[in-house]
């Protein structure tokens, strides 16, 4: 069994749906969770496996609920944390998703290693983006070889 920390960043609330079904799907193949709606570095655990699922604001930016935490990160030494993305946006912008893809160019920089590549949801294509973040993690969990 792993441990995830979800670390939501979130506007309308989309992410925190999506956030609570990969919670459910992750007790479904019998890991812990633990969602994290207003996330603070020190609140989180660095041995965990950390699930960031984020919208994107405005012109490219992160939810405010997350901000913070995006500076905490970069100025961490996050050697051997390990983490996976989730980022939901609309494909009619030029920055669709750039607020998944911000957190996770900060994770990388800060020494965190990426287990595979994010996922993108185009709520544009998927109005009920929770369901193919459901299959994503369902599909991927067995390659990650978890304990």
């Amino acid at each position: 069994m792993a441990r995830f920390d979800i670390i939501v960043g979130s506007v309308l609330g989309a992410s925190e749906y999506v956030a609570d079904a990969l919670a459910d799907t992750l007790k479904d193949h019998s890991h812990s969770s633990l969602i994290h709606l207003v996330p603070n570095y020190a609140d989180i655990a660095k041995d965990s496996i950390w699930l960031i699922c984020t919208s994107t604001h405005g012109a490219g930016d992160l939810p405010d609920n997350i901000q913070h935490f995006a500076t905490q990160i970069s100025e961490q030494d996050l050697n051997g944390l390990s983490f996976l993305v989730v980022g939901l946006g609309d494909s009619s912008y030029d920055t669709f998703c750039n607020g998944a893809y911000t957190l996770e160019q900060t994770l990388i920089q800060s020494g965190a290693k990426l287990l595979i590549p994010a996922l993108h949801i185009d709520v544009l294509t998927h109005p009920i983006p929770e369901e193919v973040a459901i299959e994503w993690l369902n599909n991927m969990l067995p390659s990650l070889a978890l304990s």
